[in-house]
């Protein structure tokens, strides 16, 4: 790939400088001046690692390295923590110029990146790692403050929010409330994070192209259209690329969420929050009860606390019901008795007629409207805490809004934007796993440059399906990519390390977690042990997965430098 000229360099750098520092939208096909900045260091660095390593090179000849973290929840987590330790211990790690990760391969990031510099002591923070996740959770009392206050100080409630505090907290034993903008001058020496989601809306428009959106500590944005915000003010309100209203900056456990969502999906998963949302509520209102009653009594509607509790006890069950393919009346019977005496025989304006059970589809759209006339209803009587942000978590259940932030694109004028971002007020992102479960295409953008990628693959089911599927879509782009080739024998039987090669394009490394290299003729029984979502893993399955992701590594490290210094051949050929 060819370097810009110096001229161009320099205008293109002061240009998006001065963008950057207005705190306005980038609209722009070039890095954020400090990621411009960071990677002409860290080659420093990879340069003198690679002398280490007895690969000599010129400055210019230094190639870029991504390393790839797919999803896979507590799977993904453990085994990313497992990885690079043993490329540490390998001499490789100041090999990597960017780390990206995908779902559980950020909750790995967002633990590593607490730390300052990392990456120049892995064993300890790997111990300090390992000893939270196998210690006690988050208190309830905790998360329902977290609740309280993500509900409170923010435009926009989802979804992710109840994710963030319900399941996040139960895997990562922490809540985290750093800002990503604020860490990164503590990481000198560490590989640069980018962090994945994908916008909702866009996944779902089959003619847009780039659903594909980026999160580092700089910027914010859609990795191939070339639409950036500063990273702290992603989520504030802007109009015409200007800002408008201030929100804060979310913190590294609603990132977590935001990046781990693979749940925003399916009629098992709406089941799973269901039931999830109806224990939530259930231990809470005893909590409440027992600490809380003298604060709640304050409010002139709290003495209907109870009533309120068991419509919306009822409203969670009817959804449940409904869901299983059950009759909900005796419920629907329930809620009407409640709240006809709460309204001294009010009429209530929801629907009266009967669900069709047979007709599935039908009786999805009709619990789906009365659990949102239902929730209108209630508001009148529970706009009090913590009956309001209930109320908000049924309305989001049946709306499924995820993720949701204010469209900083929004009443823009750019022709190189796809109009349907330019029109919305607000967008809906969720975790990238939907999509692909592997973050290719944020280090695929042609300004980064990238030699060598090295993904390491810990999703469930077809080893090679994140691999395929990016070849696939660089194909259909026109973004250069080496063609992928798998033995049909290898899909139930993948071996621990594959390279695809091809002409002007990034050589791709592919590692499957389980392989017959380090599970034998176990895989399967490795696969069905360690699933996406379990309960969190034990001390003792920590330590296990850890080694046998970590062999990954170690077997295969002189395959890894015979690549890098392929690599550097290449990058001295162009």
């Amino acid at each position: 790939m060819g370097n810009p000229s110096i001229l161009q360099d320099y205008t293109r750098t002061m240009s998006a400088s001065k963008l950057q520092e207005s705190g306005e939208v980038r609209i722009a096909h070039t890095l954020h001046t400090k990621e411009d900045e960071f990677v002409f260091e860290r080659r420093k660095t990879v340069f003198q690692s690679l002398q280490e390593l007895k690969i000599y090179c010129s400055e210019d000849e230094v190639p870029n390295i991504a390393l790839l973290g797919s999803g896979g929840g507590q799977r993904a987590m453990v085994g990313l923590l497992g990885s690079l330790v043993q490329l540490d211990k390998a001499g490789l790690l100041d090999c990597v110029l960017y780390l990206s990760g995908v779902s559980g391969s950020t909750w790995c990031m967002a633990s590593l990146y607490q730390e300052p510099d990392w990456s120049t002591k892995l064993e300890t923070v790997k111990d300090k790692i390992i000893k939270r996740l196998s210690g006690p959770g988050v208190s309830w009392g905790n998360a329902l403050a977290k609740l309280k206050k993500y509900y409170y100080e923010k435009d926009h409630f989802s979804l992710t929010d109840v994710w963030a505090v319900m399941i996040v907290t139960e895997y990562v034993k922490e809540i985290d409330e750093c800002k990503l903008s604020d860490q990164w001058d503590q990481h000198n020496k560490d590989p640069f994070p980018i962090y994945t989601v994908i916008d909702k809306q866009y996944k779902q428009c089959k003619d847009e192209k780039d659903p594909w959106f980026e999160i580092s500590p700089h910027e914010a944005g859609y990795s191939l259209t070339g639409a950036f915000v500063e990273t702290s003010s992603f989520g504030s309100q802007f109009d015409n690329g200007s800002k408008k209203k201030l929100q804060d900056e979310m913190d590294m456990l609603y990132l977590q969420a935001l990046c781990g969502s693979v749940l925003a999906d399916g009629d098992e998963i709406r089941k799973f929050l269901w039931q999830k949302i109806k224990d939530f509520f259930e231990h809470l209102f005893h909590i409440m009860q027992l600490e809380m009653f003298d604060e709640i009594r304050k409010d002139p509607n709290a003495s209907h606390a109870e009533n309120s509790y068991q419509v919306l006890m009822d409203l969670v069950n009817m959804n449940l019901t409904v869901l299983n393919g059950k009759d909900p009346s005796a419920l629907d019977q329930s809620i009407r008795k409640t709240l006809n005496e709460l309204s001294g025989g009010k009429h209530m304006d929801f629907p009266t007629e009967k669900l069709n059970l047979t007709d599935k589809q039908a009786a999805k759209l009709c619990i789906k409207q009365y659990t949102k006339d239902m929730c209108h209803n209630l508001r009148s009587w529970f706009s009090f805490w913590p009956f309001d942000v209930w109320i908000s978590i049924c309305r989001c259940m049946v709306q499924w809004i995820w993720g949701r932030k204010y469209d900083f694109l929004q009443n823009m004028n750019d022709e190189s934007i796809p109009s349907t971002l330019l029109k919305s007020e607000t967008r809906d992102y969720e975790d990238t796993g939907l999509f692909m479960n592997s973050p290719y295409f944020s280090v695929l953008r042609k300004e980064r440059n990238i030699d060598l990628i090295i993904s390491l693959d810990f999703s469930d089911g077809d080893p090679f399906m994140t691999v395929r599927e990016a070849a696939e879509m660089c194909e259909k782009l026109k973004i250069p990519f080496p063609e992928v080739n798998i033995p049909s024998e290898d899909v139930k039987k993948p071996k621990d390390f594959y390279v695809f090669k091809g002409t002007n394009t990034p050589t791709v490394i592919h590692i499957p977690l389980f392989n017959v290299v380090n599970c034998g003729d176990d895989i399967e029984t490795w696969s069905n042990k360690y699933r996406t979502f379990q309960v969190p893993y034990s001390a003792e399955m920590i330590t296990e997965l850890m080694e046998v992701a970590g062999k990954n590594i170690s077997n295969n490290r002189e395959k890894l430098l015979e690549q890098i210094g392929a690599a550097v051949r290449q990058k001295g050929h162009n």
